[in-house]
């Protein structure tokens, strides 16, 4: 039995808490507020309270097999302690939840091998990368969609941008269920861009994300330049054999 810890027990890592916990594996998972601990625990979790931009150390979260990383924080100095906590823990493996937004726009089709914007997102990544302790694969979501997040409540009454440009979305069900095929396959070493195949444009996937939800149809701001990319997870479909579970951009 494989023990996991998970850094942010949110809308993401919670219910892949509960996933992992109905496969068998023990799962101890973390929030930084403490009144979402009993909730945690409610459902199984062992839980702890966790904020890694505090200078504490967190010897017993980190005393596990598997850590997740799915927390928000782009601050490089707070990774850097937390990777010194985890050269010093029994933790030998790592996946750590980034973001497609590391790529600029192209107007094209983006691969892994693409440049990268430099931004903090991107420098904690290579201190995961470039650490020989631990083992670790990224995970670049693209934009995240499911239960409580719905793509019609996003812009309000705001225009929305380029139109014509298309989108790259991931439904958490796919975030969980690849997250456990990386493990079950033990596929480390990696970093995987994680999207959907369906790119519909701007336009019709907000219109029908708005239609669905019954409110008026939305406002697009007029551009004139377009801007663009297309998220490509051929990488991930072909080293995992995955398919994903949500690929009708249109039908959710």
């Amino acid at each position: 039995m494989k023990n996991v810890s998970i850094l942010g027990c949110g809308w993401l890592g919670k219910p892949l808490a509960i996933s992992l916990l109905e496969s068998g594996f023990l799962v101890k998972g973390s929030t930084t507020t403490e009144s979402k601990l009993a909730s945690l625990e409610a459902v199984g979790i062992d839980s702890y309270l966790v904020d890694i931009e505090d200078y504490e150390e967190f010897e017993p979260f980190l005393d596990t097999d598997i850590l997740i990383i799915a927390i928000t924080t782009k601050n490089i100095e707070a990774y850097e302690r937390l990777i010194g906590q985890l050269e010093n823990s029994s933790v030998q493996k790592v996946i750590f939840i980034s973001s497609t937004s590391v790529y600029p726009n192209t107007n094209s089709v983006v691969t892994e091998d693409n440049e990268l914007i430099k931004k903090p997102l991107t420098e904690i990544e290579k201190l995961f990368r470039n650490n020989s302790y631990f083992e670790t694969t990224i995970l670049r979501f693209a934009g995240l969609f499911g239960p409580n997040r719905h793509p019609g409540n996003w812009f309000g009454s705001r225009p929305i941008p380029q139109p014509d440009g298309f989108v790259n979305m991931i439904h958490q069900e796919d975030c969980i269920e690849i997250i456990h095929q990386i493990i079950d396959q033990n596929c480390w070493n990696e970093t995987f861009n994680a999207c959907s195949n369906h790119h519909p444009t701007r336009h019709d996937f907000y219109t029908n994300a708005r239609k669905q939800l019954e409110l008026e149809a939305p406002v697009f701001k007029e551009e004139d330049r377009l801007s663009y990319k297309i998220i490509s997870s051929k990488k991930l479909q072909e080293t995992l054999d995955y398919q994903f579970l949500h690929d009708d951009l249109l039908g959710i």
